[in-house]
């Protein structure tokens, strides 16, 4: 009885070791890779698929079928140079080397897989996005560009701080000293870092206080709120285009550059290069674009039954402009230029409050809609907790 106890532990035993020792399958795109001899290519210049395929080895019934596709299922002209793709090999029962899948990389994120075996079709997968929370605390040099840089993190911190802060921080206006705090998330596939996520929270220091953005969602809306629940989002825009330096101002004594007599500016000129993209700096409806005299090609934008902004100077105007269209806040309506009365590239910017012209540089922008009351409590909790994650 011992002896067959001890057979039946042996015998389990070795069931268990072989059990350990079977191979691990390794799967991609559904199919058993270690099966596959695997060549890793890159799409040159001027190739198309047909030559690609037919340099393979892929027969006349695998190219065909390809080639008869519907485009909505895949369209053989979105091959593009630098494009990596992988083709994967078998042995047939003659011990013929044949093209069974070819797989194609659009992004780091697609693959689309061509099957070339019995049925030929097309099948395509997603890597998903791994968000990884990040929070990082900088000195300001020079810019905020320069800082991020500086500090080995991604550029496009700066791009979208520069988006949240747009109406509240003058950007060409950041000082030596100034210093910014964010809380957000970093997105990968596998190991690749592709871009970062949302910005959570983010803490300002510039002339002399803190200017706080927090995020926060209600009702399905998403904003960026200060610690007091006020929108950072204003009713305008800072400025209407990313320029280089102001290089007049508003004024009712300002000696005319061409015409050499005094003459009221009343607006601020934005020194750029020819073609800089104009933007509205608010939501509103056009009201002109034409070419008026020393302003040049102009566009006007009625904003509310307050507020009204011009756009002089413009080398062209932005396709599908119209008077009567309705514009968003950031839209591109034009380009810098230097038409009219000119004496280089600049954009002649205007506002007028109640039919007044207002000194732009001086124009407060009343604030969006704040956080509503019922959802104060939960707010003062996510910004307790934001704020702890700065201090990272």
């Amino acid at each position: 009885m011992v002896v067959v106890l001890g057979l039946i532990a042996c015998a389990k035993t070795n069931s268990t070791e072989q059990q350990a020792a079977a191979p691990v399958v390794r799967y991609e795109w559904g199919v058993p890779i270690d099966s596959f001899r695997i060549d890793t290519c890159v799409v040159n210049n001027r190739e198309t698929l047909g030559g690609i395929l037919n340099r393979l080895g892929a027969t006349r019934k695998q190219i065909t079928g390809i080639t008869l596709m519907p485009r909505s299922e895949f369209d053989v002209r979105t091959i593009r140079p630098g494009k990596t793709y992988y083709a994967l090999f078998q042995m047939d029962t003659a011990g013929v080397e044949q093209l069974c899948y070819y797989v194609y990389k659009p992004s780091i994120r697609e693959d689309v897989v061509l099957h070339l075996t019995d049925s030929i079709y097309v099948e395509s997968f997603e890597k998903p996005i791994t968000h990884v929370n990040r929070a990082a605390d900088v000195v300001i040099e020079s810019s905020l560009w320069n800082a991020m840089v500086g500090n080995g993190l991604p550029t496009e911190l700066a791009l979208e701080l520069s988006d949240i802060y747009a109406w509240t921080i003058d950007f060409f206006g950041l000082q030596k000293g100034d210093s910014i705090r964010v809380y957000y998330d970093e997105q990968y596939v596998d190991s690749t870092r592709i871009g970062i996520g949302r910005i959570y929270a983010a803490d300002f220091y510039h002339a002399r206080h803190w200017q706080s953005a927090f995020w926060f969602e209600h009702e399905n809306i998403g904003n960026y709120f200060d610690a007091e629940g006020n929108s950072l989002r204003k009713t305008f825009l800072k400025a209407p285009l990313n320029y280089k330096r102001i290089s007049s101002g508003f004024t009712y004594a300002r000696k005319h550059p061409i015409y050499k007599v005094v003459r009221p500016h009343t607006g601020v000129d934005y020194a750029a290069p020819m073609g800089t993209p104009v933007v509205s700096i608010g939501d509103g409806v056009v009201t002109m674009k034409q070419y008026k005299g020393g302003g040049g090609h102009t566009v006007k934008i009625k904003h509310n039954s307050t507020y009204t902004t011009a756009y002089l100077h413009l080398s062209k105007y932005a396709k599908g402009l119209a008077v009567g269209k309705h514009v968003k806040q950031g839209e591109v309506i034009g380009y810098v230029g230097s038409s009219g009365s000119s004496t280089g590239p600049h954009l002649d910017f205007r506002v007028w409050k109640n039919g007044s012209p207002i000194d732009p540089l001086k124009m407060q922008s009343p604030p969006a809609e704040p956080i509503p009351a019922q959802y104060k409590d939960t707010f003062t909790i996510v910004v307790e907790n934001y704020r702890k994650l700065l201090q990272q």
